[in-house]
This record gives C-alpha cells, structure tokens and sequence, in this order.
C-alpha cells in the first residue's frame, strides 16, 4: 500500500513565489480575525540534480496568511529565505552541513569551531522586538519584513550569549511579557544556557547555566509560572564525536541510550536555582505541550499548595522518528501512523516518583491557545496521525479525556493554530483553528479555517500552489 497519489508534493520543490495575492474564500471569517499567520518550514530539496537527505534540511521558505478583519479577505505571499546558505548552495550547486544532509569532516569542524554553521532557518519564526526572526537549531538567525517576507540578512541580538546549538523553540510567557530560551554549548564542561528576552527588547538576559556532560538533543522544553523544566531524553552526544571521521551530518552524532532514562531539571525563573531533578522511563520528545504548577491531586494551581508541576508533551518510545523523517523512508513512516502520543507528566517537587499517562494516540505539532501557556488549561490541538488518504486534526480536552478530529479524505492537514476570540476568558475554546493542508486530489496547498469548539469548517481558501510539508508558524494579532 502507498500513501494517496499527490503525498510527493509535500516533499517536492516549491519555485512559484507570490506577493500580497488575494485568496478566494469559500465561507465565512470571523469579522474579529485580523493579523497574519506566518509559517515557516523547507520547501527546496533539490540544488544541483542533489536531493537533500532528510526533510530538516530543506531550504526555508515563509509563508504569510493575513487578515483583513472586515470582510472575508485573506492575502498570501510566499518567499524562500535567501540567507547565506541559500546562497552557498545556488553557487555551489549543492546542499551540505545540514541537520541530517553531511558536508563532510573538514565542514564539521569549521561550523562547530569556527562559528560558521547554517543559517538555514526553517524551523520557526518569533517577534523579536518590532523583528521578524527565522530560527532553526543552531544560533544564527535570519529577520525577514514582516508584510512582505522579503529577507533583510543575518539578525544579531543585543548581547552577549552564545552557543553552539540553539533550542528552536522559544517559549513567550505573554502573561510576564517576556520569552524564554535555550542555548547548548559544547566543551569542557558543556553547558546549556537559559535565558528570558523582555518583549520589545533584542537583549537576551540569562537565567541560569546548567552543566550538560553528555548533552542531549533539544527541540523544546516546558514553562510553567514559576519555572522552566528542561526534558533530558537519553538521546545523548559526546561533543567530541563531532570532531572525528565517520560520521556524515549532525544528528548521526547521537545515540540512543534508554538505560539512562529521562531526566527532569526544574530551574527556578528567578533566581536560577535547579529545585529539583528527577528521573523518569525512556522517551524521546521533539515537542512540549503545556506545563503549569499544580496540588497534587488536582489540576488546579495554588499558590500555597503547588507541590507538583504537569508537563504534557508528545512522547515516542524512541529515537526512531528522527530516522523515519529521512526522505528515503518519510512515506513508510507517515504510512505506519507514527506513535506520537500527548503524554501527561507529574514531576513531584518534594522528591516523589514522576508518574505519567498518556491521553492521545497518534499525533504531533501540538499547540494550545496563547493565553492558556504556563497556567491549567483544557484543550489541545495537534496534527492527527496519517493514514493512506490523509490524517486529521485533533482536538483534546485534557481535563476529560474527550476528544474531536475533523478530517477529509485527500488532505494531509500541518500545524494547527488555535485563535481565542477576542474578550473571551480562558480556557474557553471559542475561536478559530487556522490550518494549512496538503490537498493531493487537487494538487495544490489549502488554507482551512475551523471553529475551535467543534472543528467544523468554517472557511477554505486554496492557494496557487502546493507548498510542502512546513514545521512551525505563529499567528500575529498585529501584522
């Protein structure tokens, strides 16, 4: 069995490029929906007659969804991110030094030692000050013009950090104005360096450096109110490895050691100090959920009584995943359904046993409403497991266990992105579900707009083209 005929353009090259285009919407918007999705993800695999090995290596390309708020208008542009390696790789006539895509020893250690490494940012966007940022996972960022996606060069924050690998995912606290994230460097000894960013500013300030012997692979990490807690899967590198022959792209440089199990660390936001650490069974998890400070027993936070913090994130019971995404094998992968499931997590801060349970099968790319990060909250959406004909996106009350799923056969639907209505109190889940979806029957990309209580289209506007598969957006109430 093979997956639906049109899957291929979801890891196919995008060329077409298209400014301010006006969608045709088939339905109705919300007339508070304004602002702009803007998403990120690879888009050219090929350079040179050369396929890139694995879908992380892809070259960027943004994507912007906006919305005029009055009427059912909704204008897209889509541009490549013509950063430097983009344009080595033109030049070159290949792609190399990538996430899974080698460029050969010589290449490993100038990027490593020499502070050269990609800037191939495909993985996420952020606001950083009045910037658009294009991130990935090593510490050079691409600031691109927020309306017309054209790149303006490399970004440079205000300060001083550094590091050798940058934690994709920042995490913005909106209700402390600020964001939260994560550098690893590699020496003697390696470290990761956290950090909060004040909105409005570009000067990162640390919060704490925690010594990292074997550093781990990390994708994401989880806040709470008063806390950051740093999820150390044993999936494990010795920074010395990146240095030796033999091993062809970055990620072949970790293993997967599950004897070691995963290891919490809870640092306090404040003063930096590690409050506890705890070790857990072996997962593997690119993405974190949710997390908030709780009374044992119970969901609820309580200043006085919070003695346990809940960490929901999507757990695989390995490393294998990072394999299946590899393009020779992404097919079969996507086929099998994946086993991702949104796991819930009890770290005990008195020194108790972690405890976990798993309250969805099958998905990823999870978010939940803006409001809701760091506090208790109700209700998740993801990115359904993939069967044959297409996957669904999924709706999760983690309060009850009941979910929903919208799907349509022929779609193969990406990140969802949940939009509270304005004036409405959390965690009510009135709004929107903003979704792009791969449609294979008509070849091209759909931009869906859902009702976020009972997923039911609202909206459709199809794009002129296929776009494929992307990682990360943001949704930005002022651009």
């Amino acid at each position: 069995m093979s997956m639906e005929a049109g899957f291929e353009l979801g890891f196919s090259t995008l060329d077409d490029e298209v400014t301010d285009r006006s969608l045709a919407v088939e339905g109705s918007l919300p007339d508070w929906l304004g602002g702009a999705l803007v998403r990120n993800g690879p888009a050219v695999f090929e350079v040179g007659g050369e396929r890139v090995a694995h879908w992380f290596d892809g070259l960027a390309m943004l994507n912007r969804f906006s919305f005029a708020g009055t009427d059912d208008e909704i204008r897209y542009t889509n541009r490549a991110l013509r950063s430097e390696t983009y344009r080595r790789a033109m030049e070159a006539g290949e792609i190399s030094g990538q996430f899974a895509t080698g460029g050969g020893y010589l290449q490993r250690v100038r990027q490593l030692l020499f502070d050269d490494p990609t800037d191939n940012c495909n993985v996420h966007v952020a606001r950083v000050g009045d910037s658009l940022v294009a991130m990935t996972e090593v510490p050079r960022f691409c600031s691109a013009d927020p309306e017309t996606l054209e790149t303006l060069g490399e970004f440079a924050f205000a300060d001083a950090l550094t590091g050798h690998i940058n934690c994709a995912h920042v995490v913005p606290d909106p209700h402390r104005g600020e964001t939260v994230g994560l550098l690893t460097t590699f020496g003697r000894p390696s470290e990761y360096t956290l950090y909060r960013l004040p909105d409005g500013s570009r000067s990162r300030e640390r919060i704490a450096t925690l010594p990292a012997r074997d550093p781990v692979y990390v994708h994401s990490f989880a806040l709470t109110e008063q806390y950051v807690v740093l999820t150390e899967h044993p999936f494990v590198t010795n920074p010395a490895s990146f240095l030796l022959p033999g091993s062809e792209s970055f990620v072949d440089n970790y293993d997967w050691e599950p004897e070691r199990g995963t290891r919490f660390r809870v640092v306090d936001r404040d003063s930096g100090e590690v409050v506890a650490t705890r070790v857990a069974d072996p997962w593997f998890v690119f993405h974190h959920v949710n997390a908030f400070e709780a009374e044992s027993g119970g969901d609820e936070d309580d200043d006085a009584g919070a003695d346990e913090l809940v960490v929901d994130l999507v757990a695989y019971p390995d490393a294998d995943v990072v394999d299946g995404l590899y393009l020779s094998a992404a097919e079969d992968w996507f086929e099998s359904g994946q086993d991702g499931q949104l796991r819930r997590f009890r770290i005990p801060l008195d020194g108790g046993r972690v405890t976990s349970e798993s309250l969805y099968e099958g998905l990823e790319l999870p978010r939940v409403a803006r409001g809701d990060r760091t506090k208790p909250y109700r209700y998740a959406y993801a990115q359904g497991a993939a069967e044959r004909d297409g996957n669904h996106v999924a709706k999760v009350d983690v309060e009850t266990g009941d979910s929903r799923r919208w799907e349509e056969s022929g779609l193969f639907v990406e990140e969802p992105v949940f939009v509270r209505a304005p004036d409405v109190e959390r965690p009510s889940d009135e709004g929107v579900v903003l979704v792009t979806a791969l449609n294979t029957t008509e070849r091209r990309t759909d931009l869906l707009v859902l009702d976020g209580e009972t997923l039911a289209e609202r909206a459709r506007a199809p794009l002129p083209h296929a776009v494929p598969f992307g990682f990360h957006g943001r949704y930005f109430r002022e651009w």
